[in-house]
């Protein structure tokens, strides 16, 4: 994107922010913030989504070993139940932003909201597509719960969190149908908001 490049190239310290996890049933949701080392450039960037998980693997390790800054942070499903999904995203973000260790000039923020933060920021849509440093922390912000998400499959074999991610796909629907749901388990998203409403259980 050329303003970010105009930016770091003007001595502006910027970093990029992106969050992983708003639309699965389970598990918080992560965000990274990241300031890119203009004179130590990273090959290969670009939006989680469209990597393998192998490359992400290693762009993760280089993003860390190369970045000026970085953090990455996350909401907890109790945080998302009481606040919102949207609201405990901002709050993920905002604690990225806050936990770098250098203080960003300005922030680029992937989509269209931003969380409140003491500098100046942009909300930048289909950013992690645009800046290499939202991109950055697109990376982060997903290995780092995909992490998680084996962690989960360790702790509760009988749902294959290292394969749907927590995601609300058919074989996931089926695990809580067959096994009920989990602690880890979002109770304002569908299914287990309607399982909890069906049992007359209050959330």
């Amino acid at each position: 994107m050329d303003e970010y490049l105009q930016k770091v190239s003007q001595g502006l310290i910027v970093a990029g922010v992106d969050e992983a996890g708003r639309g699965p049933l389970a598990g918080p949701v992560f965000a990274a913030a990241v300031i890119l080392d203009p004179m130590r450039p990273i090959a290969g960037l670009a939006d989680s989504k469209t990597l393998s998980e192998s490359k992400r693997d290693s762009l993760y390790i280089a993003i860390k070993e190369a970045a000026i800054s970085w953090s990455i942070a996350e909401a907890s499903v109790e945080e998302i139940d009481g606040l919102n999904i949207l609201q405990a995203t901002l709050l993920a973000m905002q604690r990225a932003v806050n936990g770098l260790n250098v203080r960003p000039d300005e922030v680029l923020v992937d989509g269209n909201c931003l969380p409140k933060l003491s500098m100046s920021a942009q909300a930048i849509v289909k950013g992690d597509s645009k800046v290499q440093a939202i991109s950055a922390a697109s990376i982060l912000a997903k290995v780092e719960r995909d992490k998680l998400m084996r962690d989960y499959y360790e702790q509760y074999p009988d749902f294959s969190f290292h394969l749907h991610k927590g995601y609300g796909t058919k074989q996931h629907l089926d695990e809580i149908e067959r096994f009920g749901f989990l602690a880890v388990h979002r109770k304002t998203f569908n299914p287990v908001k309607t399982i909890l409403i069906q049992q007359g259980k209050r959330f």
